[in-house]
Parts: C-alpha cells; sequence; structure tokens
C-alpha cells in the first residue's frame, strides 16, 4: 500500500499464448468516462440520479468513495445501476480526511474545478502514478477564476482552499482536452458571470451532453470548440444509461481486425462522435468494421460493431485524428505492427503524460518483440507487417498497455510475459473473462 494512497495494489503478471483466431459475441463494461462524470453531476444535482451500467473499476469506485465522504449518499440496486441522491450545488460536505482518486486523471481533474467552488478545503491525491502526472493544467486557469489551489512541483497532491469568490473567464487551452475544458464547466456553475472554453480541436463532449440533459443552458459553437456556461447554475436528477466504453472495446476491435476469420460482434458500445477517431484511423488501414443496430441511450450514440479480419495497411495518421483517439494509441500501435508497411503518427506529445510514458513504452515494448519502431518526440514509426516474437514486456502499470500486448498474441509467434498488470483493475476489471470468451489465451500469475 502507498503511503500516500489508500487503494492496496497487489502486483499482478499476465500470460498470453499465441492464437490463431477470435470470434463470437461479447460485450465491454459501462463507459468510463461517463461512469465519472454520472457521479460527479449526480451528487450536486436536485434530486435523485440513476445510473445504469455503471463501470464498477477501481477507478470510479474510487470516485464514488470520495463522494460519499463528501456526504453524498450513493445506493447499489441491481447490478450495474447506482441510485445518487443529490445534494444539490451547495450541499456537499467537508471531507474527514484526504481524498484518494485512485489512478483516475479524469476524477482528480474535474474534482478540483468541483470542490474550488466549495466552502470548505480539501486535498485530492492518488496512487503513485497518478501522483506523477502534470496537475497544473487543470490548477492555472482556475486560479484565474480566483480559486485558491496548490500542487506540489505541479502535481498532486492538489490542495484547495474552500471560500473563493469564482468568477467566470474566457480561457483559450493551448492543448485540447476533456479534462480541461470539463473541470472549468464545473467550476463556471458557481461562479459569476460566464465561463468559456474555447478548444484548439475537437475533445469529448459528454459533459456537456450530460450537462444539457440535467437541464444546463450551454452555448456551443458548431464546431463544439468553444463552450460557454453562465453562472450559477443547478442540475436536476435524472435517469443516465452507460454504453460500453469504446476505449476498451477498442482492444477486441484491433483482436477482430487481427483473427475474427467469421466475425466478432461487440455489443452495445458508446459511438460519440467526439471518441470514435479509432474506428476512423482503423478504417483508413482498412479495417472491415461494421456498425449496426445504430441507436441512442440517453443522450449517447450507440451501436452494436461487427469486425472481421482485414487486410491492414500502414498509414500516416492524420494529425487532427490523434486528440479523437489518444487513449487507443496503444492499441493502435499494435494493429500498426500487424498492418503491411509503415504507419506514422505525429502530434502525440499527449501520450508522454498517461498513466506512463506510452509512446516510449509501447517502442520498448514492441522492440523487445522484434518490430521496427523509431520513437520520436511525439509520436512514432512503426514499420509493420511481420510476426512478433516472443518475450517479456513491463507494462509500467498502465492498464491499456498491458491490455495491448495481450492482444499481440494474435501475431505473436511465442508467448508474451506482461508484466505489472494489476491496474488493469482501473477500467476493464474482468478483461480476463472477455478476453477468453472471444478466444485469446491470457491467464494472470502473481508478480515475482
Amino acid at each position: 500500500m502507498s503511503p500516500e494512497s489508500g487503494i492496496e495494489t497487489v502486483r499482478r503478471d499476465y500470460h498470453a499464448l499465441p492464437v490463431q483466431s477470435v470470434g463470437g459475441e461479447i460485450t465491454v463494461p459501462g463507459d468510463k468516462s461517463i461512469s465519472h462524470r454520472a457521479l460527479m453531476l449526480g451528487a450536486i444535482a436536485d434530486g435523485e440520479t440513476v445510473v445504469r451500467g455503471f463501470l464498477e473499476s477501481e477507478d470510479c469506485v474510487a470516485t464514488r468513495r470520495a463522494f460519499e465522504a463528501l456526504g453524498v449518499r450513493v445506493r447499489d440496486e441491481e447490478q450495474g445501476t447506482l441510485r445518487v441522491s443529490g445534494v444539490g450545488l451547495d450541499g456537499l460536505k467537508p471531507p474527514p480526511d484526504v481524498l484518494d482518486l485512485g489512478n483516475s486523471g479524469t476524477a482528480i481533474r474535474l474534482m478540483t474545478g468541483l470542490l474550488a467552488a466549495q466552502r470548505f478545503d480539501s486535498t485530492l491525491t492518488g496512487d503513485e502514478s497518478l501522483r506523477k502526472r502534470p496537475m497544473e493544467r487543470v490548477a492555472t486557469p482556475l486560479r484565474a477564476m480566483g480559486a485558491r489551489i496548490a500542487t506540489r512541483d505541479g502535481r498532486a497532491p492538489i490542495e484547495i482552499t474552500g471560500g473563493a469568490r469564482l468568477k467566470g473567464i474566457d480561457y483559450a487551452m493551448p492543448v485540447a482536452s476533456a479534462q480541461v475544458k470539463s473541470a472549468l464547466l464545473l467550476a463556471g456553475l458557481y461562479a459569476s458571470g460566464t465561463t468559456t472554453v474555447r478548444s484548439p480541436g475537437p475533445s469529448r463532449d459528454h459533459t456537456e451532453r450530460m450537462l444539457r440533459s440535467m437541464g444546463v443552458p450551454l452555448d456551443i459553437t458548431d464546431d463544439g470548440l468553444t463552450v460557454s456556461v453562465s453562472g450559477p447554475q443547478r442540475l436536476k436528477g435524472i435517469e443516465i444509461d452507460v454504453p460500453g466504453d469504446l476505449s476498451s472495446a477498442a482492444f477486441f476491435i484491433v483482436a477482430g481486425c487481427l483473427g475474427a476469420t467469421d466475425g466478432l460482434l461487440i455489443r452495445n458500445v458508446g459511438v460519440n462522435p467526439t471518441r470514435t477517431g479509432v474506428l476512423t484511423i482503423l478504417s483508413a488501414m482498412g479495417a472491415r468494421i461494421e456498425l449496426r443496430n445504430a441507436r441512442t441511450a440517453g443522450v449517447e450514440p450507440v451501436a452494436d460493431l461487427f469486425v472481421e479480419r482485414s487486410e491492414l495497411k500502414g498509414i500516416d495518421v492524420p494529425p487532427e485524428l490523434v486528440p479523437l483517439a489518444i487513449d487507443e494509441f496503444p492499441i493502435l500501435f499494435i494493429a500498426a505492427a500487424a498492418a503491411r508497411g509503415p504507419t506514422i503518427v505525429r502530434g502525440a506529445e499527449e501520450l508522454r503524460h498517461k498513466e506512463s510514458d506510452r509512446i516510449a513504452v509501447m517502442a520498448r515494448g514492441l522492440t523487445a518483440l522484434g518490430a521496427r519502431v523509431d520513437e520520436r518526440e511525439a509520436g512514432v514509426i512503426i514499420e509493420g507487417g511481420q510476426r512478433l516474437r516472443g518475450g517479456t514486456i513491463d507494462s509500467h502499470g498502465d492498464h491499456r498497455v498491458a491490455m495491448s500486448f495481450s492482444v499481440a498474441s494474435l501475431i505473436a509467434d511465442g508467448p508474451i510475459e506482461i508484466r505489472d498488470t494489476a491496474a488493469v483493475a482501473t477500467s476493464f476489471p474482468n478483461f480476463l473473462d472477455v478476453a477468453a470468451a472471444c478466444g485469446l489465451s491470457v491467464t494472470e500469475r502473481a508478480g515475482g
């Protein structure tokens, strides 16, 4: 157990055996981004919010515990359904201790915006990985709104002094970030005047969709790049259906491209257009992906995804697609290793500031398995088209890296040992069960 984190993590490793094919029908857990936001907004709404399909992962459970510590009642109903008794805009209570957000960058950054407006002091922290990630990107604009926030060398723990009177600002983000945008919008619910957030490119819009559904008027430009809220605003409790997480489905979409000779069906996946960069990139690489039964679940578009084995080709990934697939690049690197010809990724420096330095960690791992990778400061060039050999990979505690190399077993000639995989539970607690259901051979072992 970390001295600054109350979440105990047991060292685990994966053992992935080579397989020739995958197939069948699977479902993936609820969307992590939407689950976090449903809890947060439901907590400060007037009345009850019912959340169906909530992702019961370590990250989301940490968010739940934080709000329970802030005086919010959260009840379990049938599996995957929560009933959140909202306390209203001003009903949160001082927490008895430091709030531990585990491994969740979304939770700690969004909650910084929310708690910056409260009357009481609070401190936010997380596990060792989270405490290495940059927090000034959200603290700096919040200070411009009047918040009193201190970080430790730009990182967590984040100490927030309550009682600040927030005022709206007009802020141009240097980098497109749904987390920064959402933190400022949450603070803007409490602020006097108008809070406007301008983005240089697209980012996830789950917060905007959910706020509007809870009765908050927003001004959003046609391109979605500028969002304004005039405070103070109140929210009303609603029913929220959480679709399957496209970021989790991405591992099996790529698995299907590599080995689903008879097809692989992934049911009820969120296909929000601000998240579908991974589908656009894979389609450009030649992936055979069909969206079936397209529909709307609440305010989010969903579909069933049917994937077939595909002859992938390397591409020069358009930089404008990078923000729309930022979380999926580890598994896209595996697709690139399988593709014919080079895949070039540029403008992806944000990957160096995730749970790990994903450019470096993925490059080292692929190289260890025999792939040809040219690591660049803001991206990579992967020369695909060759089978990988077996070997040992260090995931550096990054859940998406661990799951990506599990899928690499479809193009490997020997077993892949993946070290330090316990963090998979932060986003995809039943990953091994879903992997087995579609034909992957991945088992877990206690790490040495």
